[in-house]
């Protein structure tokens, strides 16, 4: 497979892999309605340090990925200026371009574009469930090349395709060439072979065409043609039961078999019109026909929204239009009718106004769905303007007004990505609860997230279980107790006695158990912080 080759790829491509992880620490002030929608999360900070953080908890268990991330126009942020690129990577090359504005004449805008998406993408398509899938919207500018990047990190074979949508019914007049009318939105399968897409309802405008003239106990009906454009029979001639020879027009063929239309016929099931004397149909019934829809790969705006009609639920909301281009509640809606189901999890990493959780909420409503919604956005602040939070005021106040102006049953809880968990915070003292640790270590020992939280026991130093082992987590977060911490005959026993016949994996800051007992007790003692970072089998 061709390879897509850009400045800092090397250096970026494994990027993800070295970032630590995060607490993700709760602001109950900003909580809303929590006690209903406790799952539903607004994650405050840098999208790649918070979906790094997601991953003990959520790898592999979100159904679709929606993403809106900078379109590298030079002009992201509407006010004329382009995105920021922040990712300090070690790297002389990266470490130029931080902190530094991408406009539109930067010559290597394409360069920092990728090296900050590729990280982000190869996260998640960790938390990607493999009947998941991913959407993102993204148009001329960076279509070509995400395209490529996709087919590198999820699999050319894994594309399903790339959807037009009509982002605006105006004609610009004013523009250089043509009137810019269409975003792309790119579908990617994490496992295209147990991939699934959801069909759509149909709709009054489909279902208008049957009507049922003849009174068919049956329901209504339409009329369609018993003739086919291929076939392999050319003389055909077929005599009905009332006496009228039909054969097909010339250049087609029968659709159906002699035999089938005899049957078809004893049936009253063909259309004679209503004198009796036009040219023979089959009657086909609403109620054979499947009840739902194929979806299109060209979305039009009077079917899934606008630009306009965005701004305008913003504005209704906000009171303002902070973004140039928010994409419309119906089109998220249209997203996830086709790749979710009741129980999902969605998870937007570029949140913007919020629209995605808006969507989420307005479909439970519509459909009795009990779907989740994670969002992370930045504050965007800046030396210029070190107040700016974009996640607080407009992510979150949009989400908010939205479940007030509408009755929806739901809320959310509301974090920020907080410390570091690496070895460098642990030994200075900048230590994370149990519960944060816990989930921390058991990702890292087994590479999945952890699917029963609620067994962690910070008193008995228990993080779980995983096959036929049980982890404990020797911890507490007080680096002055930590230092008194270790694993000794004491504890070994206690812990022993407690799981006769599984193996221990125990985490401490320290061990007075020689080797020979550990291996007699089938105990694998992890230094904390050091040894954190293997990960064991069942």
């Amino acid at each position: 497979m061709p390879t897509l080759q850009f400045k800092g790829k090397t250096v970026i491509w494994n990027h993800h892999l070295s970032i630590p992880y995060h607490t993700l620490e709760e602001d109950k002030k900003l909580h809303f309605q929590a006690e209903k929608g406790a799952d539903n999360l607004i994650i405050e900070g840098d999208n790649l340090l918070a979906l790094k953080a997601l991953l003990p908890q959520y790898a592999g268990k979100i159904k679709c990925i929606y993403i809106d991330p900078p379109y590298n126009t030079g002009n992201d942020n509407g006010n004329g200026k382009g995105w920021v690129y922040n990712d300090n990577v070690n790297s002389p090359l990266i470490k130029e371009w931080l902190y530094k504005e991408v406009g539109k004449e930067d010559l290597t805008r394409h360069d920092k574009w990728l090296c900050m998406m590729v990280p982000r993408l190869k996260l998640l398509r960790e938390l990607l469930a493999d009947d998941g899938a991913i959407f993102i919207s993204i148009d001329d500018n960076e279509q070509h090349t995400l395209r490529q990047i996709m087919d590198e990190v999820f699999g050319e074979n894994n594309f399903i395709t790339n959807i037009v949508w009509q982002k605006k019914y105006t004609q610009s007049n004013d523009a250089e060439f043509f009137s810019g009318n269409h975003d792309f939105i790119l579908l990617f399968a994490k496992q295209k072979e147990i991939f699934e897409l959801n069909g759509l309802p149909r709709g009054d405008k489909q279902n208008d065409a049957y009507k049922n003239p003849d009174s068919d106990l049956r329901g209504p009906w339409k009329a369609t043609p018993l003739h086919a454009k291929s076939g392999n029979k050319i003389d055909f001639h077929f005599k009905f039961i009332n006496g009228v020879a039909w054969s097909p027009p010339k250049g087609t063929y029968p659709r159906f078999s002699e035999e089938t239309l005899k049957k078809m016929d004893a049936n009253n099931e063909i259309w004679f019109g209503k004198d009796g004397n036009a040219t023979p149909s089959r009657k086909t019934f609403l109620s054979e026909v499947k009840q739902e829809l194929v979806p299109k790969s060209i979305w039009l705006y009077d079917e899934v929204g606008s630009n306009d009609d965005a701004k305008r639920t913003v504005k209704e909301l906000l009171e303002a239009n902070p973004f140039e281009s928010p994409k419309p509640t119906s089109l998220i809606k249209r997203i996830l009718q086709i790749s979710t189901s009741p129980d999902s999890i969605i998870l937007d990493s570029f949140a913007g106004s919020g629209t995605t959780m808006h969507a989420v909420m307005e479909l439970n409503k519509e459909d009795g769905g009990n779907r989740k919604c994670i969002m992370v956005q930045m504050t965007e602040a800046s030396a210029a303007e070190p107040e700016k939070n974009i996640c607080r005021d407009i992510t979150r106040e949009r989400v908010k007004r939205a479940i007030e102006k509408n009755g929806y049953d739901s809320g959310f809880r509301y974090l920020r990505v907080g410390r570091a968990i690496d070895p460098e915070n642990i030994l200075s003292g900048d230590l994370p609860f149990y519960e944060e640790f816990a989930k921390y270590v058991y990702y890292l020992c087994t590479g999945e997230h952890h699917t029963n939280e609620k067994e962690i026991n910070a008193d008995h130093y228990f993080a779980g279980r995983y096959g036929r082992s049980a982890i404990y987590l020797v911890y507490k977060p007080d680096f002055t107790e930590m230092t008194r911490l270790a694993l000794n005959l004491t504890l070994a026993e206690k812990i022993r006695a407690a799981n006769p016949n599984e193996r221990l994996i125990v985490y401490a800051p320290a061990c007075f158990l020689d080797e020979d007992y550990l291996e007699a007790n089938q105990i694998e003692y992890v230094n904390i912080p050091y040894g954190m970072f293997a990960k064991t089998g069942k």
